[in-house]
């Protein structure tokens, strides 16, 4: 036997040795295990079963109370620890890309500004208080006994929270580290943190920590800024109905927002009033007294403080902000990167063309109100030469005495003092009398703003975005946000229908003025102020001109619900359209996006495509956690009608009122477009249609009571289309746009020389009358709103009209008849 074969049987041996005093050790345990149950058994035989059963249960939850704090152990080292409560500075912020990956903006607590306590209004920290953890000052940072009084409650249906102010800020701090699911793991940690919390930090810095961090819905957070967004002045002003609305949103911030549901706010702070006045703050009948008091807030949008933000941003940020709640992200800790279709050239040439064209038109407004004899001139440059020496619409305040005292009672300044108890009359007066207001007022309310988008008509990615002259003094947007009447930009969708229906663009439609039936006797005239001349005119005629007598009688011929299904379906999604006959005339408010998402489908041979700012969503990593790629376009108008519709509109640049772009400047690629002006010059517009690009513009004033004062800058196609014309310019000239790329069946141009014709063709409003068909007398109607560019309109619902019969036949027509 060798040395091997030796050392195998010793092994061999061994091993079975060390089984065999194994299994003796296991059946001395098991023995001995058994041997304990046997004098436990024999231990509880001898009790009374009713000690039988409490020894049971002690016995059952000592071993759960070891269990759960062998649990304990477990989780300790899985939450936050000390460290972390010093480094939570540290997280990223998640940042805002354009296309070419230029940062834009972040996500960080911009709207933040840490105070002391002893900077907050006392009304807050006892609302808190009260409202949240009135035992605060009694636990090391777990309410045990809350925490079974919420299990009881829960158990009964009546699901309430055991959270402390410690156990919140907890939450607040470590979103992640902790979680949000509703479970028992988090709520473990939630408690285990909180207790950390407490033996690091002293009561007062865990309050100012909580206070100073807790978010407030627009990107608000912490009480000081909260405090300046809602009511307008600093955390340590808050007087006690305030503290007790913003202390009322920490329940549901969404859900009490005092801006957006100010009645359910009201409740909720009357909630936070009802717990102050038990735990002490104030007696019943003072409770009683200040739950009947009005919320008044006075909300006002804070700058971001990067200063970086424009309307474009901000649409972005209020966009991912919903979109990060529904998908479970912290924007200000997760440090994902929001990738934007935005170009920064598109971006850069549309605000340059809105700040020199609005600033013109401005200058134009400014003189022409400024004295009771109007300057009649197309030339820009003596508006602008005229601005310094002339009080600007000093003739304007002069003249609209009535106008302007409804501008101080609309203010806030005079809705507070009639609030305070101020007698109205005294209030209008002595705000009349202050200098400095009726300066700022008359400034704002003589401000004239403007909208532009830009976006591809073959992605719906949009590539420039300006909602106003200055983000920094007017933040409502009025590109997504500002809903105002179209006038007739909106013809080309009844165009469209009628091309959808078979009709053809020569067909002929006589130019005179026509009753159409409203129903229960009423008769609709819409005119055309430049005059009608009696002759045939074509469908395309009807489209380039812009006749309000052609283009009622196409909405005759198609029908009311047919236009509306079709504009819905080509991108006007979200402003109600009323289904009336003037609806054809652009009477229907918008927004600007709406109707540039709409000439996109006509741009694409009739496929709607869902405007689109947002390409992608990444991680901190780079990691695509959501991507937006455009989806499968929606078929809206079919394809030769859509190719019909842009030949039509190529005659709108070509030969009628969108002719600015040509001979201003000199823009002579394949482009279409259409101009828009409403009733009283009110609003002002145009969109244009590149191959790659489609841009519109609006302009106007914020209170439709202001209006540009002449008939000629107060046309879209003087105005908006300055805007437009600019920013393709520079667009074209840059190498951003192909000067040679053609619209669907298009042809390239032939050159034409840059210079204004001799007589320019003018879109100006028109007239409408009402008269009762069973009566010579005309009906009285209520005056209309300000409508499209041609006429106004009945404002209540109109039935289907009654076909009209067919007009004599046609003189003789000549090659230039039917302009007029």
């Amino acid at each position: 036997m060798d040395q091997d074969e030796k050392t195998d049987i010793k092994d061999n041996a061994d091993g079975n040795t060390f089984r065999r005093h194994g299994r003796r050790l296991f059946d001395g345990a098991r023995g001995r295990a058994h041997a304990g149950y046997s004098m436990a058994s024999a231990r509880l035989r001898d009790r009374p079963r009713i000690e039988q059963a409490a020894l049971i249960g002690l016995w059952s939850l000592a071993a759960g109370l070891m269990a759960f704090f062998v649990y304990l152990l477990v989780l300790i080292p899985l939450t936050p620890g000390i460290e972390d409560l010093h480094q939570v500075r540290n997280a990223q912020p998640s940042i805002i890309l354009s296309s070419d990956g230029k940062p834009l903006g972040s996500f960080e607590k911009g709207l933040q500004e840490r105070v002391k306590l002893s900077q907050v209004s006392p009304h807050v920290v006892k609302a808190l208080i009260s409202t949240e953890d009135h035992r605060f000052y009694d636990h090391h940072g777990v309410d045990f006994t809350r925490i079974g009084g919420a299990l009881l409650a829960n158990l009964k249906g009546d699901p309430q929270g055991g959270s402390t102010i410690t156990q919140q800020l907890a939450r607040n701090m470590f979103p992640q580290e902790i979680g949000r699911a509703r479970s028992i793991n988090r709520k473990m940690k939630e408690l285990i943190t909180a207790i950390k919390i407490e033996n690091t930090y002293s009561k007062t810095e865990i309050l100012e920590a909580y206070l100073n961090t807790v978010p407030f819905l627009y990107n608000a957070y912490g009480i000081e800024m909260a405090a300046r967004t809602y009511f307008g002045k600093s955390a340590a002003r808050l007087d006690v109905l305030e503290s007790a609305t913003l202390v009322g949103m920490l329940k549901g911030t969404h859900y009490y927002n005092p801006v957006t549901s100010p009645e359910r706010s009201k409740l909720r702070r009357n909630v936070v009033l009802r717990q102050m006045s038990r735990h002490g703050a104030f007696s019943e009948e003072r409770y009683r007294a200040l739950a009947k008091r009005p919320l008044r807030v006075r909300f006002a949008r804070l700058n971001d403080r990067s200063g970086k933000d424009d309307h474009f941003t901000a649409h972005v940020r209020k966009w991912l902000q919903d979109w990060a709640e529904e998908n479970d992200y912290d924007l200000q800790l997760d440090g994902l990167v929001a990738h934007t279709t935005l170009d920064l050239e598109l971006q850069e040439a549309a605000r340059r063309a809105v700040e020199r064209q609005a600033d013109t038109l401005q200058a134009i407004a400014d003189v022409e109100w400024a004295s009771s004899a109007m300057p009649r001139s197309t030339s820009a440059g003596m508006y602008t030469s005229m601005r310094s020496s002339v009080n600007p619409f000093a003739y304007y305040w002069a003249s609209r005495a009535r106008t302007l005292d409804a501008f101080v009672r609309e203010s806030a300044e005079y809705r507070r003092a009639v609030e305070d108890g101020e007698a109205p009359a005294a209030a209008l007066k002595r705000l009349k009398g202050d200098r400095k207001f009726m300066a700022e007022l008359k400034a704002a309310k003589s401000r004239l703003e403007a909208g532009f988008v830009a976006m591809d008509p073959l992605t719906g990615e949009v590539r420039a975005w300006i909602g106003s002259r200055s983000f920094e003094r007017d933040q409502f947007d009025h590109v997504a946000q500002a809903a105002r009447q179209p006038g007739s930009t909106f013809k080309p969708i009844v165009y469209a229908a009628a091309l959808e229906r078979g009709i053809s663009p020569e067909q002929t439609y006589r130019d005179v003025v026509q009753d159409i039936q409203l129903g229960g006797g009423r008769v609709w005239r819409p005119t055309d102020m430049s005059g009608n001349s009696g002759r045939m005119m074509s469908l395309r005629d009807g489209l380039v001109y812009s006749k309000n007598t052609i283009t009622a009688q196409v909405m005759q011929e198609v029908g009311v619900n047919p236009v509306v299904r079709l504009a819905q379906g080509m991108g006007i999604r979200q402003s109600q359209l009323s289904a009336v006959p003037s609806l054809a005339l652009g009477t229907s408010p918008v927004t600007l996006l709406e109707m540039v998402s709409t000439y996109s489908t006509i741009a694409a041979q009739g496929e709607y495509r869902k405007p689109i700012f947002v390409r992608r969503i990444t991680d901190r990593e780079g990691k695509v956690i959501a991507d937006f790629a455009p989806g499968a376009p929606e078929r809206a108008l079919s394809q030769a009608s859509a190719q019909n519709l842009i030949d039509m509109l190529r005659g709108v640049v070509n030969r009628g009122t969108g002719g600015g772009v040509r001979y201003r400047f000199g823009v002579h690629g394949d482009v279409a477009g259409k101009t828009g002006t409403t009733q009283n010059n009110t609003d002002g517009w145009f969109i244009l249609m590149h191959p790659n690009l489609v841009a519109g513009a609006w302009v106007g004033f914020n209170d439709n009571r202001v209006t540009m004062r002449s008939s000629y800058w107060g046309q879209g196609g003087h105005n908006a289309l300055l805007l437009v014309g600019d920013f393709m310019r520079s667009a074209i000239d840059s190498g951003k746009l192909d000067p040679n790329a053609l619209l669907p069946g298009g042809r390239p141009p032939a050159p034409r020389p840059v210079q204004q014709p001799e007589e320019e063709y003018e879109e100006l409003p028109g007239e409408l009358e009402f008269e009762d068909a069973g009566h010579d007398e005309a009906v009285e109607v209520p005056d209309p709103e300000p409508i499209e560019d041609d006429e106004d309109l009945p404002a209540e619902p109109v039935q289907q009209a009654i076909p009209l019969p067919p007009p004599p036949p046609p003189p003789p027509a000549t090659g230039d008849e039917g302009v007029f």
